[in-house]
């Protein structure tokens, strides 16, 4: 699993946690539900997976907790 399956896994347990729906996080985010999936799944937001790769070429390491 890669970084960003890694962060989507902890989004989704985290939404999942809370209680809303994928739908319910869009709303809360300004996003539409297929952004929240792709996220979830790891394979949206190429700006984030560029922030990532940014990081860890520096020796930095993106947590989401």
């Amino acid at each position: 699993m890669d970084d960003m399956q890694r962060i989507g896994d902890r989004i989704r347990r985290a939404r999942k946690g809370y209680g809303l729906t994928q739908r319910d996080l869009a709303e809360l985010i300004g996003a539409s539900e297929r952004t929240v999936r792709e996220v979830e799944r790891g394979t949206g937001g190429q700006a984030l997976r560029i922030v990532v790769a940014a990081a860890h070429a520096v020796g930095l390491t993106v947590v989401a907790s």
